[in-house]
């Protein structure tokens, strides 16, 4: 049944509207706009979308210096999916690119699934939102 997935990089025919209505009916919207989930994947070190055919089934990306630290993000796999080797193969394309580079990332639903790629727990780690969510300034440069 998902032996037709394939993994794009190019982000270019990505209908982001769609992706946002699918995120968003799938429990995994965090609030971003289309053009800020755009602009999001497109600003991303690399970034990865799964297709079944033309239907977007799954995206991650991931934040790098491209030296020594990346940080995963936005890893989804639609509901129907899932537990069919979609994230996983994303992931491994990812970490292809990261090659010596320290990979953090936050879960709190998929601690197991990430374990099982090698990643460990760590208890470390604060954060913060500066100003308010999703009110940035896209040119603050």
């Amino acid at each position: 049944m998902f032996d037709q997935i394939s993994y794009h990089t190019d982000l270019g025919g990505v209908d982001w509207e769609r992706l946002k209505a699918l995120l968003a009916e799938d429990g995994f919207d965090n609030g971003r706009t289309p053009e800020q989930l755009r602009r999001s994947f497109e600003n991303s070190f690399a970034a990865m979308v799964a297709y079944d055919g033309s239907r977007i089934v799954g995206t991650a990306r991931v934040l790098s210096d491209g030296v020594c630290n990346a940080y995963v993000v936005d890893v989804w796999t639609l509901s129907a999916y899932r537990r069919h080797g979609i994230a996983r193969a994303m992931m491994r394309l990812l970490e292809s690119r990261l090659e010596g580079q320290h990979v953090a990332l936050f879960t709190e639903e998929a601690v197991g699934f990430y374990e099982c790629l090698g990643y460990a727990e760590e208890r470390t780690g604060l954060s913060k939102v500066v100003g308010q969510w999703l009110k940035g300034k896209p040119d603050a440069w």
